[in-house]
């Protein structure tokens, strides 16, 4: 069996904000880092307080259970992580993974133990080590899919699981046209409004 290494992006490079992957990292960096202050607020506005509960839902029905290890990938300020935590003990092992400096600082106030700076895309990790892979919301930033999921698939111990977590549209006209409205325009307005200013606001749109 033959393994593609041509790159496969989430969607079409934004030309609005950079021009090339070097430009694109430094811009997504830039756009972590300062806005991770704001970065919970805005997380519980989008999913209108439901974020935490619906998380710990999620990790529950992938079967997260007492004693397991999980990576969560793209962690952010470690949200997901600190709910696996809850659930896996201390006989399990949780890992928060994020290029974000900026986030892993909020991820260890969070109480998160385990913080590790990298990308989905080369996991510094060894393969078969984790039970469970979560990626939240995270997707759309990742340089190359088939490289990520080459990466998760090499991680993973043999029977592990991927749970990703990402919003879909609803099936509603109505309720996809509101969705786009809020998503789309509010949540970016009320955004530029955090600390993280014009990062926060750019991330949302």
């Amino acid at each position: 069996m033959t393994t593609s290494t041509t790159p496969l992006p989430p969607h079409p490079p934004l030309d609005r904000y950079y021009r090339d992957e070097e430009e694109r990292r430094r811009k997504v960096g830039s756009w972590f880092n300062e806005a991770a202050g704001d970065y919970d607020w805005i997380n519980q506005a989008a999913s209108f307080g439901t974020g935490i509960w619906y998380r710990k839902q999620a990790l529950l029905r992938a079967g997260l259970a007492p004693g397991m290890s999980l990576l969560d990938a793209g962690s952010g300020t470690g949200v997901v992580a600190a709910q696996a935590q809850s659930i896996v003990g201390r006989s399990g092992r949780v890992v928060a993974l994020d290029p974000s400096l900026g986030m892993l600082e909020h991820a260890a106030k969070r109480g998160v133990r385990r913080r590790v700076r990298g990308v989905a895309e080369a996991l510094p990790f060894p393969d078969e080590k984790f039970d469970l892979l979560s990626m939240g919301y995270a997707l759309r930033h990742v340089v190359d899919l088939r490289a990520t999921f080459q990466e998760y698939r090499r991680a993973l111990k043999v029977g592990g699981k991927v749970l990703l977590l990402e919003i879909t549209p609803p099936s509603s006209r109505l309720a996809h046209h509101l969705l786009g409205l809020y998503m789309g325009r509010i949540l970016p307005f009320l955004a530029r409004f955090g600390r993280g200013g014009r990062s926060s606001r750019e991330l949302m749109e």
